[in-house]
């Protein structure tokens, strides 16, 4: 089981209140005025906010929920108050970004696709500063100490008694960009073997070589689907670019985005253990 997640939570909360309205075909309008709502507050209650404990329990009676569904809903609605550890970063975080890291925090499992880059759940302390100062468009020199800090608090999912499964494929390009130098790229290698043989249940780290055909399938892109416990929430993306990030949580754009992973995983990256020994053969420089 995933840790407890206020992002997740909330989701989780409003995918049974929205399942139950169409189930009992109870419209918008018929919520907002049951419960003192304008129809665009509704909206944000939707999207962002989280009930007040009356209001839920004024919206459960007009949705009949039984008694032992109401209790599952008041603890999903106790922990979506909580505050996550993204909270603490939120002047350095878009509200976009901290919904990744809370529904990344809560996720089982994360399948994330890189074209030239090391995934952020991957990267040392020193690619990740490499990385980072670079942006000197978007991000100021004081932030950087902070939002390397943040990087490596993501990656405390690998760790513990329910780590996170991540899958990641990166293109050879990643292995060989030379972001922070020969030492620090050198150094991001070795930390990847590492963990690819610390972790040998839970990740795997896949390798599109220069000599796929279809290498360029997936171009430059960015993009991670998000996993979660099937019977209760489905899957989500996050896709990036230079100027745009979203969380995408539409049926055929995420399917879209699987179909795109398990063919680049299937037919164009190198087998785990493949993969592996062209880390290792890196590292040797032979």
């Amino acid at each position: 089981m995933a840790p407890l997640s206020p992002t997740v939570a909330r989701r989780e909360l409003m995918l049974r209140i929205g399942r139950r309205r169409k189930q009992h075909d109870v419209s918008v309008s018929a919520i907002a005025k049951e419960l003192g709502f304008s129809i665009s507050y509704w909206s944000k209650v939707e999207k962002e906010r989280v009930l007040a404990e009356s209001k839920l329990d004024e919206l459960m009676k007009l949705l009949d929920f039984d008694a032992a569904e109401r209790e599952e809903l008041h603890e999903l609605r106790d922990i979506a108050r909580r505050r996550g550890w993204w909270t603490n970063y939120s002047e350095l975080l878009s509200d976009e970004i901290s919904r990744l890291y809370g529904l990344e925090h809560g996720a089982d499992s994360v399948r994330t696709y890189e074209s030239i880059l090391i995934p952020g759940l991957l990267q040392t302390a020193d690619y990740a500063r490499a990385l980072i100062a670079n942006d000197r468009a978007r991000i100021r020199q004081v932030e950087i100490d902070r939002l390397v800090e943040i990087r490596l608090r993501r990656q405390q999912r690998l760790n513990g008694t329910e780590p996170l499964r991540l899958t990641a494929i990166v293109n050879e390009a990643a292995l060989t960009q030379q972001i922070g130098g020969p030492e620090v790229m050198s150094d991001q290698v070795r930390h990847l073997t590492a963990l690819i043989e610390e972790h040998v249940e839970t990740l795997d780290l896949r390798v599109i070589p220069f000599e796929a055909t279809g290498g360029g399938l997936l171009g430059g892109a960015t993009f991670h689907l998000l996993g979660f416990d099937k019977s209760v929430l489905p899957d989500v993306a996050w896709t990036e670019t230079l100027v745009h990030h979203a969380v995408i949580e539409e049926t055929e754009p995420v399917r879209h985005l699987d179909t795109l992973f398990a063919n680049a995983l299937a037919e164009q990256a190198l087998s785990r253990e493949e993969s592996l020994s062209a880390l290792e053969r890196r590292i040797s420089g032979t």
